[in-house]
Formats: structure tokens, C-alpha cells, sequence
């Protein structure tokens, strides 16, 4: 049984290393040649070549190197078999981790503070308390609902929106287009952690960001985007901040990737721009997880955290 690493954008040296040494009875291949006839059973990919995983008649399951799958559905010739999206601690804390930097960012006036620095003036801003301040989080997946535990223990008034009826300890919910409204009403700092799907894409436009609260303890609304690229309408975000509907924005993800050197993202001074980095997938933490599913799954056991093709994550 020989296992595809199928990467594009990136070396995957480090890929290959770490399944090697999660399981180096199992042969690892970043080439369907180099099977040399053997059977490709699985495949753990990211951005793989459109039409590549339809010509492998023995695949049984297929991994996604990222807590996304739109880059694995956007193949329109998948074959039939589960898709598997990774879910882990290590993912988890690290989007945890960006998300409350960046909402503590923007609470603390980390901007004003910043710009006062280069101009060496000495000015105490005035500074409302983390109670004071509702978060609000769109996407309450396993990611979104860890920062909005982070966030709470930190003191702050923390929301949730999903497109279906969720329940979190402690979070006031809502859910599908009826929600929307108040939930975006009520958010002081927006937090879109939001899987990209055809519902999805195109979300935060000038429809959404027309309808966050506008009168904030911090004197407008935020807009912090650790999801998809595709979720976002950056001309209508530019507008926003231009006519300071919008006070800040931290933006870690993107239409175009690399954000393109012409794009005024990289200059506005609002908005605060990161390389998707927000949650890096380590090889060393996540190759182990695979390689216990593949192994469970030649068990004869179920998979876990199976991808729902119709709703796209």
C-alpha cells in the first residue's frame, strides 16, 4: 500500500519526513510514478493538481493537510470516496492563540498606540473593560467555539452565529439568516472563522459589514478575518474603512494568495495584514493524526471528521 503526499505552493520535504516517522512501515510517495504499480490507497494532500486523485482506482480516502477542504473540493473530477478534514489540539490552540491577539490588538488600541510611538508622544487613551465588549464569533466549529473560551475567560462578552442551532456553555447563539441581524448588531469585534462553501463565499460584503453595531466602546466595529479568503469582499472592507464604518481590521487571509504587492490591504492604515498564518499545520503534529486514521481505517474502522460534501466542510 503506498500513500500520495500531493502538495502544491510549498516544499513538502517536511510533510514526507513526518508521516516517514509516524509510520515507517507505510511508503510515502509525492509522485503517482513512484508507486512503481503499487496501489495508492490514500491520499494526504493540499492543492493538489485538479483531476490528479481521479486517477488513482484504488484510493480509499483522501486527507486534507489543512482544517479547510475548499482547495480539495474545488477539484470538480474527485472520486467517490470520504474526504477527511484534520481536527487537532495543535491546530486549535494555534487559531486560538491568533484570535485573541489580534481582539486584544485592537481592545488595548494597539493601533493608536503604535502610530503614537513613531511621533513619540506620550498619551493615555481611555480604555474600556473587557466586560464591556462583545465579541462575536461566525463559525462555531471546534475552532470557534476554543476562542470563544479563551476570549471568556479573558472577561469578554463573547456571541456566536452558525448557519444551524448550536449550543456553547456560556455563549448566547444564533443561527441561519434569522439571526444574523442581531448577532451582527450586537458585535463591538467580528470574528469570522467561517468554512468557505457556496453559502459562504462572498459574506463579508458591504450587506454584512452595513449591519455591525455602530456605536462601540471602542468607538466603531472590528473586522478580524482567520477564515477563507473567499469569504471576504475587500473592496467593500476598503470602502468600510474608508469611510470609517469600520474602525480596524485584521486580515489573515485572502482572494489572492500572496496578497498581491498592488493591493492597498498592505498600506491601509486600519488594516493589519498577516500571511495566513494565523494557524500553521505542523507536519510534526498533525502527520501522527493521519497516520492513526489511515491505520484505524484498514481496521476496518469508522473515519473521523468526514467532510459533508453538500455543505462543504
Amino acid at each position: 500500500m503506498a500513500i500520495l503526499l500531493s502538495v502544491t505552493g510549498f516544499d513538502p520535504s517536511r510533510w514526507w519526513q513526518a508521516l516517514h516517522e509516524a509510520a515507517p512501515e507505510r511508503r510515502i510517495v509525492v509522485d503517482a510514478s513512484e508507486a512503481g504499480g503499487e496501489p495508492i490507497d490514500y491520499a494526504v494532500v493540499w492543492k493538489q493538481p485538479p483531476g490528479l486523485l481521479a486517477t488513482l482506482p484504488e484510493l480509499k480516502a483522501i486527507f486534507s493537510l489543512g482544517a479547510g477542504v475548499d482547495h480539495i473540493l474545488a477539484d470538480r473530477e474527485l472520486p467517490a470516496v470520504p474526504i477527511v478534514r484534520i481536527v487537532a489540539d495543535d491546530l486549535k490552540e494555534r487559531m486560538s492563540e491568533y484570535v485573541v491577539w489580534r481582539v486584544l490588538d485592537h481592545f488595548r488600541r494597539g493601533r493608536a498606540y503604535r502610530q503614537q510611538q513613531a511621533q513619540k508622544i506620550w498619551h493615555e487613551r481611555m480604555q474600556p473593560a473587557a466586560r464591556e465588549i462583545t465579541v462575536g464569533i461566525m463559525g462555531l466549529g471546534v475552532l470557534g467555539i476554543d476562542a470563544a473560551r479563551k476570549l471568556q475567560v479573558l472577561g469578554f462578552k463573547v456571541t456566536g452565529w452558525s448557519r444551524g442551532e448550536k449550543r456553547v456553555d456560556g455563549v448566547e447563539t444564533f443561527a441561519g439568516s434569522a439571526g444574523l441581524g442581531p448577532f451582527l448588531a450586537a458585535s463591538d469585534i467580528l470574528v469570522v472563522l467561517l468554512p468557505l462553501t457556496a453559502d459562504t463565499r462572498g459574506i463579508i460584503g458591504e450587506d454584512l459589514l452595513a449591519r455591525l453595531k455602530r456605536d462601540t466602546p471602542l468607538g466603531g466595529p472590528v473586522l478580524v478575518n482567520a477564515g477563507r479568503g473567499g469569504l471576504q469582499d475587500e473592496a467593500a472592507i476598503l470602502a468600510a474603512l474608508d469611510e470609517d464604518r469600520l474602525m480596524e481590521a485584521s486580515l489573515d487571509v485572502f482572494n489572492a494568495e500572496p496578497l498581491p504587492a498592488e493591493s492597498r490591504l498592505w498600506s491601509h492604515p486600519k488594516v493589519f495584514v498577516t500571511p495566513h498564518a494565523a494557524a500553521l499545520s505542523d507536519p510534526d503534529a498533525l502527520a501522527p493524526i493521519i497516520m492513526r486514521q489511515i491505520a484505524a481505517h484498514e481496521r476496518g474502522e469508522a473515519l473521523d471528521n468526514v467532510v459533508d460534501r453538500q455543505a462543504g466542510y
